[in-house]
């Protein structure tokens, strides 16, 4: 099949960050040539390696092509400005300033080649007071906010699983990337792009002022110091063969779990409908199921479950996913060719196109495999359109989205769209209303609807009726774009299928999104986020070494925001193919597939090697010392992280004690990770008297990976994220106060930030959309109203989009 991104030319700079985002351009059909130096990149010797392969360079860098440019040299410098003039995107991870400082940054490139999309893609960004900073994977968890709601009430905060935000931000990176890209198609302008890898933790793992989930009572900063206690949220038990999961939110839901109880007289009363008064009354209730689970095995539970509409979900390990029949039947997973003779079971990708999965094709090139080829003759590549660019103008404006989505990823997938320019219309039907609108402490509004439908109109729309479906079918019509994240096989009930939309208007592109896809034994199984979590091995990682029960994954909405992202990205990959072939396609994005894939590196190790991954707490396995450490004061903490011998001696000489640097038992990384709890006392020593801003910038000064475990109300006078303007606020007239928000996914060179007009109420739009998009009379709209189809608010906001 001819892929989306066909004919796109990335020239990939990376160097374990952002390799994620060449690599799913790359799955999406863009030609994408890693350019290294002579010894090749440094993350070809990333850990975990087995056999001598570095597993995360293989996955992050499977369908590129390899070349060899030293740009420590004239003609090497100058090979990479010929190869700039025939690409598309460029995609770089250097320190800031290091390309400038040799003649090839993105003032010297974008000058030679104007319509060149040039990405940096760096720890903190291109400015600001961290923009020097030093930092891994650890760092970013504890900077932004995500350590301190992980782990335990009273404990030390728990580091969440690796690989996530590398695999976060090389998704932020490649929607940028795109992003500009798809403004270039309509303006013939070229774009730098400035993302700081902080930033895209902030706002696009878990954000604290952004979209959340329905269970945590009240927003997310006001956890207590301390971390929350989230066992409750969604808790764990122990069953006949291992553990499961249950997510009890709705009142159904608990009816359901009541009866199969057998009615427990002490939780009759009604009260027990509402989550804050089970979870008070924990103590008690849960006993009650742990002895009704005791003796029932996990698909036991799970079908139970279902039959009575209660959610229950298995708690797997990654061995255990990897041999499930459900990723086997769906094709999730495969055994894929990673390296020259080394096969592994392995995500097969993020998305499917008209049926089809794109993952790997083709394993990691070796260090310069693809000098000897003569450059490949450009591909038909996506109609440029030349026009004068308009100040102010964003890259989607021109496009239709009809959105059906509901609750977390609903919101955040066409809040991208609408963010840069796209006209969104929000459909709901007052009969089946949006859970993200039911507002807690009896607000008028909740603010997750403030944070994720800015900049949308609302239709309400009985979209079950005959009159109603039918003008969804004009609306179509009339769109680009059609957004959904049922259950598979709803949106073909109600007649919606891609065919009879297509049909309809042979342009349109179809998304469809589910929790664990729409093939596979899995495939009706209720798409709650902690159980997709729980069946893809992000909690059982997700916890300390030594308590399986202690899942530490309640209080955070992964993966749905960053799988809106996975699929916004898809989308736009098929607008760009659009543009060049005039016709529509049919996405599908499972959340379940997103996890996978975000947990590849550690799926990957373990099927080469059983039963090697294991929860590793907040000791790295490959460094030492690393790790959380307790800093003076109340719960304060930092993040350190010794990546190597060379930073082994920069931090013994940063403590006063450059001497430790060559005692034998420290000498070297192994030696290190064997003596690990005498080399992190040292460290925790020193630490433990200062405080974590104070050792923090002590750390960085010398070039050692550390960062202080921040609070989300900290975010907002955090200095880094203070200089970029990373948080703006939103009004609206519903809300007490200001929300603070995010100003942006990544700093662009012209494109405009997001706008910020506030979110609709229910309906606010009804009449408008239908007078100016389908241009029915305003008596025809009347009709409808009185029928019940059409759905204005009961009560219009005084200031409409103010």
């Amino acid at each position: 099949m001819t892929l989306p991104l066909t004919g796109v030319r990335v020239l990939d700079l990376t160097d374990g960050l952002g390799e994620s985002c060449g690599r799913y351009l790359a799955d999406l059909g863009a030609q994408v040539t890693k350019v290294e130096g002579p010894g090749g990149a440094r993350s070809r010797r990333a850990e975990p390696v087995v056999d001598g392969v570095s597993v995360p360079f293989a996955l992050r860098n499977a369908n590129k092509r390899g070349i060899v440019v030293d740009l420590d040299d004239a003609a090497g410098r100058d090979r990479l400005r010929q190869l700039v003039v025939d690409s598309d995107i460029l995609v770089e991870s250097h320190a800031p300033g290091m390309l400038s400082a040799r003649g090839v940054g993105p003032a010297e490139l974008t000058a030679l080649a104007p319509s060149l999309v040039f990405v940096s893609v760096t720890p903190f960004g291109q400015t600001g007071p961290y923009r020097d900073w030093v930092a891994t994977e650890q760092v970013l968890y504890a900077l932004s906010g995500v350590l301190s709601r992980s782990g335990a009430p009273g404990a030390e905060p728990l580091l969440p699983p690796a690989g996530l935000v590398e695999e976060t931000v090389g998704m932020h990176a490649a929607w940028s990337a795109l992003l500009a890209y798809y403004d270039r198609i309509r303006t013939g302008r070229g774009q730098v792009v400035d993302l700081s890898a902080f930033e895209a933790l902030v706002h696009g793992f878990d954000p604290g002022f952004g979209t959340q989930g329905s269970a945590a009572a009240g927003r997310s900063d006001d956890f207590p110091r301390g971390r929350p206690d989230a066992s409750n949220f969604y808790p764990v038990f122990p069953c006949a063969d291992g553990h499961v999961r249950i997510c009890l939110l709705a009142k159904r839901q608990w009816r359901g779990m009541f009866h199969w109880l057998g009615e427990p007289e002490e939780f009759a009363d009604p009260k027990y409908d509402t989550i804050p008064a089970r979870f008070a009354a924990a103590g008690t209730l849960h006993p009650l199921i742990e002895a009704l689970f005791a003796t029932r095995t996990r698909d036991q539970l799970v079908a139970e479950g279902a039959a009575r509409g209660v959610p229950v979900g298995g708690v797997l390990s990654l061995g255990e996913v990897l041999t499930t029949e459900h990723f086997d039947a769906a094709g999730a997973l495969a055994d894929v060719e990673i390296a020259t003779g080394k096969h592994a079971r392995v995500p097969t990708g993020y998305v499917s196109f008209d049926g089809a999965r794109l993952g790997i094709r083709t394993p990691a090139p070796q260090v310069g495999e693809h000098d000897a080829l003569p450059e490949a003759r450009r591909e038909t590549q996506a109609r440029e359109v030349s026009g004068t660019p308009q100040p102010g103008t964003r890259p989607l404006e021109g496009l239709r989205v009809l959105d059906l989505g509901v609750i977390v990823f609903g919101a955040e997938l066409s809040r991208q769209f609408a963010d840069f320019g796209a006209d969104v219309i929000k459909v709901e039907n007052a009969k089946f209303p949006d859970g993200l609108r039911q507002s807690k402490r009896g607000a008028a509004l909740a603010a997750s609807v403030a944070w994720g439908h800015r900049n949308k109109r609302s239709l309400g729309l009985d979209l079950r009726s005959p009159e109603g479906g039918e003008l969804f079918r004009r609306l179509v019509v009339e769109a680009d774009v059609v957004l959904a994240n049922f259950k598979p096989g709803t949106l073909a009930s109600m007649g919606f299928s891609y065919d009879e939309l297509a049909a309809l208007n042979p342009r349109i592109i179809v998304s469809e999104s589910s929790a664990f896809g729409s093939t596979g034994p899995w495939n009706k199984r209720l798409g709650y986020g902690p159980l997709v979590r729980a069946a893809c091995g992000v909690s059982a990682l997700w916890r300390y070494p030594d308590n399986e029960e202690l899942l530490c994954d309640g209080s955070t909405v992964y993966p749905d925001h960053i799988a809106a992202h996975v699929t916004a990205i898809a989308v736009l990959a098929a607008l760009i193919q659009r543009t060049r072939t005039g016709t529509g396609a049919a996405l599908e994005v499972a959340q379940a597939d997103t996890a996978l894939v975000q947990l590849g590196v550690q799926l990957a190790t373990e099927s080469l090697r059983p039963g090697t991954v294991s929860a590793p707490g907040n000791s790295d396995p490959f460094a030492a010392p690393s790790g959380v450490f307790a800093c003076a004061g109340d719960d304060e903490w930092c993040v350190v992280s010794v990546r190597d011998d060379d930073d082994w001696v920069r931090l013994c000489a940063a403590i006063g004690l450059p001497e430790l640097a060559d005692v034998p038992a420290f000498r070297t990384q192994p030696e290190r990770i064997r003596n690990r709890i005498d080399v992190d006392a040292v460290l925790g020593e020193w630490l433990q008297t200062r405080s974590p801003a104070a050792a923090v910038v002590e750390l960085q000064a010398a070039g050692v990976p550390a960062g202080m475990m921040l609070r989300l109300p900290e975010l907002l006078t955090d200095p880094q994220l203070a200089a970029r303007d990373a948080y703006t606020v939103t009004h609206h007239e519903l809300l007490p106060k200001p929300l603070p928000t995010a100003a942006r996914v990544a700093h662009f060179s012209t494109i405009p930030d997001p706008p910020l007009r506030q979110a609709p109420v229910a309906g606010q739009h009804s009449r408008e959309i239908c007078e100016d998009v389908l241009r029915m009379a305003a008596t025809d709209v009347d009709r409808l109203v009185v029928e019940g189809i059409l759905q204005p608010p009961a009560a219009e906001p005084s200031r409409v989009g103010a």
